[in-house]
Formats: structure tokens, C-alpha cells, sequence
């Protein structure tokens, strides 16, 4: 158990920001501290989430969502369940603050569901605020709201300054996901 845990976020329209938060976990791993991470918009069907079945129990990984399209191609109803999903999970990682379960709580793309709107900012401070002393909290997604900054830690601001997919390569299993 750790001392003093802070509050890390990652963000911004850069590649890698699940990537920094999975790479923190392990490495807090080898130091024998528990890892929850619950992913947000996210299915379990990538690499990271194959490799990191084989590091449980100290590192758990979580989803709450259906597997459905994007967002963006979502019906009314579709949306609404997801949001109902959504809430479960932050229910989920509030709970885990309360019991203290783990040393290391990643909430990857939850700034995703803010941003899309199937969360309430609201929802995510009082997460923020409510972190136990000793439990490191990471977060990550695109935009991190201005109401949040002056409540965390650290902020690394992952920025795309070129992508191949400007040149048409798409996503690459074990690259990409």
C-alpha cells in the first residue's frame, strides 16, 4: 500500500494514452501493488486486454458496456443503455474506492463518456475528490474538463503530430489494439 497516492491524468488526440496507464499498472505490478482497471467504451477483444487476463489477480481489468458500433452510429435506445452501462461502472469504481481494493485505480476513456455525454463531469469529481489518500487514481481520454485540473496531479498531454492514417493505414491488430 502506498503512502501518498496522487491523482495522473492522460490526455489529448495523441496515440498512447491506454498505453502510459497500462504501462504505470505493470510497472506498479512488479512492486507487488493491485491493479483495477475499468475501460470505458471499450470492448475486451485487444491485445492488452488478452495479455492482462494472464496478470490476474493483481491486475483486474473491467468492462461494463455491450459490445455495440461506435457511438456515433448508435440508436436512441442503444445510447441510453450505454449510459445506464456507464453509470454501473462508475458506481463499480466508486465502490472500489470505498472497500480500497486496490493500489492502482485506472479509469481508461472515462473522459471519453464525459466528452460524449454519457456521463456528467459531476459524476468524475466527486470520484476525483473522494479518492482515498492512498490509492493512486489515473484517468484518460481526449479532453480533460477545466473543472478538473486544478483537482489532479499530473497532467500529460499526449498530442498527434502525424498519424498513418492520414495516410489511409488503418488500425493494426497488435499495434493499434
Amino acid at each position: 500500500m502506498m503512502e501518498q497516492g496522487l491523482i495522473q491524468v492522460y490526455c489529448g488526440p495523441g496515440k498512447g494514452k491506454t498505453t502510459a496507464a497500462i504501462g504505470l499498472g505493470i510497472r506498479a505490478l512488479g512492486s507487488n501493488l493491485k491493479v483495477i482497471m475499468i475501460q470505458f467504451l471499450k470492448n475486451d477483444n485487444t491485445g492488452e486486454c488478452r495479455l492482462l487476463k494472464t496478470l490476474e489477480p493483481g491486475f483486474k481489468v473491467f468492462h461494463f458496456e455491450k459490445e455495440r458500433g461506435f457511438t456515433w452510429t448508435l440508436t436512441d435506445e442503444e445510447k441510453s443503455e450505454l449510459a445506464q452501462e456507464i453509470h454501473m461502472a462508475l458506481k463499480f469504481a466508486k465502490k472500489v474506492m470505498d472497500t480500497g481494493e486496490c493500489d492502482i485505480l485506472i479509469l481508461d476513456e472515462v473522459l471519453g463518456v464525459i466528452e460524449k455525454g454519457f456521463a456528467d463531469v459531476k459524476d468524475l469529481q466527486s470520484l476525483v475528490e473522494e479518492k482515498p489518500e492512498f490509492m493512486e487514481l489515473v484517468i484518460t481520454g481526449r479532453v480533460l474538463p477545466d473543472v478538473l485540473k486544478d483537482k489532479v496531479d499530473y497532467i500529460s498531454y499526449i498530442e498527434a503530430v502525424k498519424h498513418p492514417m492520414e495516410k489511409g493505414v488503418m488500425a493494426r491488430e497488435g499495434i493499434e489494439y
